[in-house]
């Protein structure tokens, strides 16, 4: 079907994704530049950890925000993703890229998997759940001779690369690419008869069953992706850190934000995590380089106290209100 026969909402869309793609570029790029006449190292590593978190919550919104199922496992996703990168770097010296991709094959058939045994349960069914998944999984890692166990593995990085001033620098560009593309993957959705349906899901999951919407077809499908993506999110964090081990990679933080980054900016919508993300974020790491990181928690605690009380909806939620 070409542009002009498409409907008036359906051409929206698609000029919409193609302003979205043109409008990340750009950004994208301009971030870079600006990181890299800054020259800081640090800004290379804290850039990472932000982009991380929007990976994160892009990825969790898919299921949570859109279909409303709120999955508590997000560390177990991330973690399958780190731990693929082990495995494909102490079997066959692979790098980052490949470690991404193969991340995000387990974490997706782990989330398709998880999903066909969990999704038939509805509320704090589901959530707990998922919770249980990423203790299992932790029980394993941790009895896993190969992957380092409870003594964690290291990784070797290079120490430069071609076209790329430093190792932050590269790591940072991977994250940024990433994010993008998760951000971008979210927003299709939402516009997509996918998202649709999840989000006739999330309002009346009976009344969407009644009317002929394959909700199981669809929850599989959201539970999949995001996975998939929550494991892309985690699958560089070896290659960034330079060493991983049970406890960091199952770290409660990342539960607690993969919630509260898309509640803050206004799940549901593909831009509310990305503004959740970059906002707990950013507030994070400048509490770790000024006073301590075991704020952390403390700070999405309180903000998610806060925002839950005045401005359920969140962010976004708050602007199309005004």
């Amino acid at each position: 079907m070409s542009a002009a026969t498409l409907p008036a909402p359906a051409l929206r869309a698609e000029r919409g994704h193609l302003t979205y793609w043109l409008g990340a570029l750009g950004i994208a790029v301009a971030l870079a530049v600006a990181l890299r006449l800054v020259g800081n190292e640090y800004g290379w590593y804290a850039g990472y950890f932000v982009l991380q978190y929007v990976v994160l919550s892009a990825a969790w919104n898919i299921l949570g925000g859109y279909a409303g199922y709120v999955n508590f496992g997000a560390a177990g996703f991330m973690a399958a993703g780190s731990y693929t990168s082990i495995v494909l770097y102490e079997s066959m010296g692979l790098g980052v890229i490949p470690g991404i991709i193969g991340g995000a094959v387990t974490a997706g058939l782990l989330g398709l998997g998880t999903g066909y045994l969990t999704l038939r349960l509805r509320g704090v069914y589901f959530s707990i759940a998922t919770l249980c998944l990423a203790v299992v999984l932790q029980t394993l890692v941790v009895n896993w001779d190969y992957v380092g166990g409870s003594r964690g593995a290291y990784i070797i990085r290079p120490a430069t690369l071609p076209g790329f001033a430093s190792y932050g620098e590269y790591i940072f560009v991977v994250m940024l690419v990433l994010a993008v593309l998760a951000v971008g993957i979210g927003r299709m959705v939402e516009f997509s008869r996918l998202g649709r349906g999840l989000q006739a899901i999330r309002d009346n999951e009976r009344a969407a069953e009644a009317v002929g919407v394959p909700t199981l077809r669809l929850k599989l499908l959201a539970c999949t992706l995001s996975g998939a993506l929550m494991g892309v999110a985690g699958a560089p964090l070896p290659f960034y850190a330079g060493y991983i081990n049970p406890e960091g990679a199952f770290n409660l933080a990342y539960a607690v934000n993969s919630i509260a980054m898309p509640l803050i900016g206004g799940a549901g919508t593909w831009l509310g995590p990305v503004i959740g993300a970059v906002l707990l974020a950013t507030l994070q790491q400048a509490a770790t380089v000024t006073i301590s990181s075991a704020l952390n928690l403390w700070i999405v605690g309180w903000m998610l106290v806060v925002f839950v009380a005045l401005f359920p909806r969140g962010i976004m939620g708050w602007f199309r209100r005004r």
